[in-house]
């Protein structure tokens, strides 16, 4: 896949103007790059701290040939090809917190937000990518590449690499869509038996994590034994009292 980048110096959200950009029929490929967002967005409605010059805030516009039930790898893929080029460029060790935090020592270094939008041409998925390059909030349990690694960080360079690992990625999940359940389970600590707390849209409980389904939803044993599926919430580790 070929990555065209679109360079905007503030925006409100780059997830916003790439989904504006799709309806209007932009190509796969097309990556939104904001020095700054206004209203940059997480997981869960929650905002995303998008200071000028201080991380990569950028979206990409794919258009998947792939069923509907595998659409939810597409941000596990993001969350490996992000773990990777930190691990390998910076020589960071990163986790990944179900489904596509990644973490530096329990601390969030990197968030991703993938949204499916139907547009004329058929169905699209924005995967926003945000990693904090450098002054990271410490109140918000953030970290960053600059307090992380020894090598500075260039956020084109960055952003380049990830296009790169995204790319193989990609076409990795179009022929093999299990492959990415399985690359993604290689790089989580998370992935099979974390002590964690499961908050979903109607309930809150604790259990431990049992590996994940083919479509990427994490089963979690209850204390009493039953396995709960998770196809979306919050999970966070479950620290000892």
């Amino acid at each position: 896949m070929q990555f065209t980048l679109l360079r905007y110096d503030k925006l409100d959200s780059t997830n916003t103007e790439a989904a504006n950009l799709a309806r209007r029929g932009a190509a796969e490929g097309i990556c939104v790059v904001a020095d700054e967002q206004t209203a940059g967005r997480g997981r869960q409605g929650r905002s995303w701290s998008s200071a000028k010059g201080d991380g990569a805030y950028f979206s990409i516009i794919l258009r998947p040939k792939l069923e509907a039930r595998c659409l939810s790898l597409i941000p596990l893929m993001a969350a490996v090809a992000v773990h990777d080029v930190l691990r390998m460029g910076f020589l960071i060790p990163p986790d990944i917190k179900w489904p596509n935090d990644i973490l530096v020592g329990e601390k969030k270094i990197s968030g991703i937000l993938a949204e499916a939008i139907d547009t004329p041409t058929g169905l699209v998925v924005i995967v926003g990518i945000g990693l904090n390059l450098r002054n990271a909030e410490p109140d918000l349990n953030a970290t960053s590449i600059e307090a992380e690694s020894q090598f500075p960080a260039d956020r084109d360079d960055l952003i380049a690499y990830i296009h790169e690992e995204m790319s193989r990625l990609y076409e990795n999940l179009l022929a093999d869509p299990p492959s990415i359940v399985r690359l993604w389970s290689e790089r989580s600590s998370y992935v099979e038996g974390k002590d964690v707390t499961v908050t979903t849209g109607d309930e809150t409980f604790d259990g431990t994590t049992a590996g994940l389904e083919e479509n990427g939803a994490l089963r979690v044993q209850r204390c009493d034994g039953r396995i709960s599926i998770v196809q979306a919430g919050d999970v966070n580790r479950l620290r000892a009292v």
